[in-house]
């Protein structure tokens, strides 16, 4: 995933005088009906997340060599069978390119990430997410992590049918805006739980952005609040899971 930018529509100031005099205005004689409307009803889904090669395209933010000593990295993709093979991270950070199966190397090799191909594809999760009266909550719980190492989830959309050339996502840090309810750490089992409440709820998949949520390994063992870090480098994509159509599609 990628981090892109959005653009806002931009009001004219007599435009925009207007239209905050018409609003006033019915927010004075209806506010009672906004607010009984201010939310859509309550949701409960059921997620469970996969690996890249899953839904079978190349692992993003792994590598693995083709030939020892080379220097030269690859994305493991869905015909990989050597699970012993030892995982890199890449020398630089690499944009996502999921669709392109020729985008996935050679890469300049970068530090050793000290676990396989099997120890990274053997990470499994799910949980439930609900939405009432416009607060959040999520469950989750995961097997088969980097042992103690330390994790966040983002909130990512994208637009569908993909671009191509495929554009990235838009990545927002699950729950509170600075990153921080996004943080958690797997035990040295490589289990853990993770458990928030937060506002506003997700947004859910619409006509043109496909939404979901995306688990973060930080082989550096830092965060970085709003942004999710070097990815190929030192930020990992393990595991996704898509979230559902918003009700009425």
């Amino acid at each position: 995933m990628r981090s892109s930018s959005l653009s806002l529509p931009v009001i004219s100031v007599l435009a925009g005088t207007a239209l905050v005099s018409a609003i006033a205005l019915a927010d004075n004689s209806n506010q009672d009906d906004a607010h009984d409307g201010a939310y859509d009803g309550p949701v409960r889904h059921e997620l469970a997340f996969v690996t890249h090669v899953e839904v079978d395209v190349a692992e993003q933010d792994v590598f693995i060599e083709h030939q020892a000593g080379s220097d030269q990295v690859f994305r493991p993709g869905p015909a990989e069978r050597n699970m012993a093979a030892p995982l890199y991270a890449a020398a630089e950070p690499q944009h996502h390119a999921p669709f392109d199966p020729k985008a996935n190397g050679p890469f300049p090799k970068g530090a050793a990430l000290d676990i396989s191909l099997g120890d990274w594809l053997q990470a499994e999760g799910g949980g439930t997410y609900s939405c009432v009266n416009g607060l959040g909550h999520i469950q989750l719980h995961f097997t088969g992590l980097v042992p103690e190492g330390v994790y966040t989830i983002w909130h990512y959309f994208m637009a569908t049918p993909p671009t191509e050339p495929f554009i990235g996502t838009y990545d927002l840090p699950l729950g509170s805006r600075d990153g921080a309810q996004s943080i958690f750490v797997a035990d040295a089992k490589g289990n853990a739980t993770y458990d928030r409440t937060f506002q506003p709820c997700l947004q859910l998949s619409g006509e043109h952005l496909a939404a979901g949520l995306a688990l973060n390994w930080h082989s550096d063992g830092k965060t970085y609040g709003v942004l999710p870090g070097d990815f190929a480098k030192s930020a990992h994509i393990q595991l996704f899971a898509d979230l559902p159509p918003r009700a009425g599609l």
